[in-house]
């Protein structure tokens, strides 16, 4: 890492995420001469590990499920396999009831479609038809897309529509989730931890009673090919071997610069000045992986910014909801009443755990939607060290629960401070309800994390936004804000472009071969095309 900068160089990324790192290391890898950086003292952004509760428990304050991440094209590009390692468990979706029954979603098709049948013969017998589609989807469709720039709407629709495959897809993005959910399932509770499934590709209800989904997250729900992973010893794991591979391949880090402006000569991005006074050019490109008013309002401003422009920049769109977290450091892991009726609820990666019905869902939805505290206390959680027991201590325990919350939820009065410590007690009461284990004489120490200090911490989050941009209709595929802009020479490549927000590296991938691509450099890597893998498909029809 660097103590004294060089007047210029090649290319500036702002910003040390996953996305910032990919970026960086492809480009450094190529030959370009690349500054990274990043205005906190630490890099990896949503990737953070820390120790926040007692010295020895490792917690995930961000990111902590990875989707397919060690099957991502810059994951092997890379060689991040030689320095990361992923767990992928058998059992990635659970949810207890308080009737003593739990529905657990795993890998193996049999096994999750005879779980499924233990409420509903007719449910499990739709999930292993659509199964068989949604797998070939992700295979021929999604997941090639993931990770390439966009189609525009006519020319993917054309291309899809040659395959019969194809057109199922688009049919099924074309129809609200909620409505097609509803409609193929009988069962409360299967529908529940389905829509679960949905809500974690980035939608949450906000989108699902609301919207289309261009990006297939109903096909995703039911394949269990792909699925969610751990990054071993946590997620700063996999920003540590992205960093390691930046700097092997002679690029510069620089934490704590604090810009002031992206220089911009002649409608031109040209270096970065920083407000110590120094200042640094690019001779070929800068990149911001920041949000895009960061990018766009603070770093250049709007007078030097086309009018149509800065009327798509007033219309982008952030989730409507934030996260409550709740992490903990246990005596032991959470024990479900329900291990009597499936022992494997205790070891599923992903909990639903709270709403028992449709009606409980769409409670939470309304007192968000309105600015309250939900009423109805469900969360998402974790046997996160009973899965990788790296982040514990050996025979304790660490978990987490992740609450929706409205950004300024209407206290009634009450201090932030007082807040957290009461909706704390009633999270651990919710699960005390189906987890006997878990009450206070369990729990060793406990850290809690809002909206309130995250955007502090991560103003790309703004307005408690984790995905810096909402996932929905208007906003992604081919409705994304983009990788080029206005100006010359830079580049977004941050969670606002295709894929979007989570712990993809999509939007750092694709900028990769975007910029190489308008620099003339012959890329060592063969970066993805949806045009070549949709034609594929075509003609395999």
């Amino acid at each position: 890492m660097s103590t004294a900068l060089e007047r210029t160089y090649d290319g500036i990324v702002i910003g040390a995420g996953h996305h910032g790192l990919i970026l960086s290391s492809y480009l450094a890898k190529a030959g370009l001469k690349i500054l990274l950086v990043e205005r906190r003292s630490e890099y990896g952004g949503g990737l953070s590990t820390r120790q926040v509760t007692r010295p020895g428990f490792y917690h995930n304050l961000h990111s902590i499920n990875h989707f397919h991440i060690s099957h991502a094209p810059w994951f092997a590009d890379l060689g991040l396999a030689d320095k990361v390692t992923y767990i992928t468990p058998r059992y990635e979706f659970g949810q207890a009831h308080a009737d003593g029954t739990a529905l657990v979603f795993g890998r193996d098709l049999e096994e999750t479609v005879a779980n499924i049948a233990r409420f509903s013969a007719r449910d499990a017998a739709t999930f292993r038809d659509w199964n068989r589609k949604a797998e070939e989807i992700t295979r021929t469709v999604l997941i090639p897309e993931r990770y390439a720039e966009p189609l525009p709407k006519t020319e993917r629709e054309r291309l899809l529509a040659k395959s019969s495959i194809g057109r199922d897809f688009i049919s099924v993005t074309q129809r609200q989730p909620l409505d097609l959910v509803n409609e193929l399932f009988e069962n409360e509770h299967v529908k529940l931890l389905f829509l679960f499934k949905v809500s974690l590709f980035g939608t949450w209800l906000t989108d699902t009673m609301s919207k289309t989904s261009p990006m297939g997250s109903v096909i995703r729900a039911f394949d269990l090919e792909s699925g969610y992973q751990l990054c071993q010893g946590g997620s700063f794991n996999l920003a540590r071997g992205l960093m390691e591979t930046f700097l092997a391949a002679g690029g510069t880090f620089e934490p704590q610069v604090e810009l002031s402006r992206i220089a911009i000569e002649g409608g031109r991005a040209t270096g970065i000045e920083m407000r110590d006074g120094r200042s640094v050019r690019a001779r070929q490109f800068v990149a911001s992986t920041l949000d895009v008013h960061q990018t766009f309002e603070s770093l250049i401003g709007r007078q030097q910014l086309p009018a149509a422009f800065c009327a798509k920049l007033d219309g982008f769109q952030y989730t409507g909801w934030t996260l409550f977290g709740l992490h903990l450091a246990l005596e032991e892991s959470p024990r479900f009443a329900a291990e009597r009726f499936d022992p494997n609820i205790n070891r599923t990666l992903k909990w639903s755990i709270g709403a028992e019905t449709m009606q409980d869902l769409t409670a939470a939805f309304a007192d968000v939607s309105a600015g309250r505290v939900p009423r109805i206390v469900q969360f998402g959680s974790g046997p996160l060290s009973l899965l990788d027991p790296t982040q514990a201590p050996p025979g304790k325990a660490t978990t987490y629960a992740w609450h929706v919350m409205p950004l300024e939820p209407d206290l009634g009065g009450t201090d932030h401070e007082t807040f957290k410590q009461e909706f704390s007690e009633k999270i651990l009461e919710t699960w005390a309800r189906y987890c006997p284990n878990m009450t206070r004489e369990n729990v060793i120490g406990q850290y809690v994390y809002t909206a309130q200090e995250y955007t502090r911490e991560f103003p790309n989050m703004r307005n408690g936004d984790i995905f810096m941009g909402a996932f929905n209709a208007e906003q992604v595929m081919y409705n994304h804000f983009g990788y080029r802009t206005p100006v010359s020479q830079l580049y977004l490549a941050g969670s606002s472009g295709h894929p979007g927000g989570a712990i993809s590296g999509g939007a750092g991938y694709i900028c990769a071969g975007i910029i190489a691509r308008d620099l003339g450099i012959e890329p060592w890597w063969r970066p993805w095309d949806a045009a070549d893998a949709l034609a594929m498909l075509a003609e395999a029809a």
